[in-house]
């Protein structure tokens, strides 16, 4: 037996519309535009942190990138541009965008329950002179991801209020949650990870991180 949480899907427009009957709320159509106006522009270099997505042919992927507020630079109301930073090697953002370039970018910015939302088309570019504009420790990336604005709208504050994200009387220990290592050594059988893995963690990342 299916579980019941499988019946009465929504399988088409129709229904979709029929549940969902009332027009966009408020300024939800109004505040989304063409361009990165001052107003995005002050919020996008704001943020430390954004969230990209991509698609393939072999999926879905969605990935975390960090470095100090206004790292993502915007060389024009059309154009962003984002250092690819050292990172597992995977490169699950970059096959994707050789694929399929569209994107899109979900901006946190910490303090701020508005998120700005980005959605565009990608490119890579390996020029060394880009590259060096974008130095941190020496240490330059070793591609630019250069996304062609489409569409740009800031988030209302609801999601990051109703989850507290800010408040730090609300954030986890670390330590009452499975580690790096703890993982690993459960994929395993316990050939990698462990206590090993996580003692070194610290001293790895500082060593990795650019």
């Amino acid at each position: 037996m299916a579980p019941a949480f499988r019946n009465n899907l929504i399988t088409t427009a129709e229904q979709l519309e029929a549940v969902f009957s009332e027009p966009p709320i408020g300024n939800a159509l109004t505040k989304e535009i063409d361009h990165i106006n001052a107003a995005y522009r002050a919020l996008i270099e704001a943020a430390p942190f954004f969230a990209l997505a991509t698609s393939g042919p072999e999926g879905l992927d969605c990935s975390p990138r960090g470095d100090p507020a206004g790292f993502v630079r915007v060389a024009d109301e059309k154009t962003l541009l984002i250092p690819d930073r050292r990172g597992n090697n995977r490169m699950d953002t970059l096959r994707n965008i050789l694929n399929d370039p569209r994107v899109a970018l979900l901006f946190l910015i910490p303090g701020c329950s508005e998120t700005i939302r980005v959605m565009g088309r990608a490119s890579i570019s390996v020029d060394p002179a880009l590259a060096q504009t974008f130095l941190v420790e020496g240490k330059a990336p070793r591609s630019v991801i250069i996304v062609a604005v489409e569409q740009v709208f800031y988030q209302c504050a609801k999601a990051v209020v109703r989850s507290k994200l800010w408040d730090a009387t609300r954030h986890v220990d670390r330590k009452s949650l499975p580690s790096a290592g703890t993982i690993l050594a459960g994929l395993t059988g316990g050939k990698l990870g462990g206590a090993e893995h996580d003692r070194t963690a610290p001293e790895r990342l500082k060593a990795t991180i650019y």
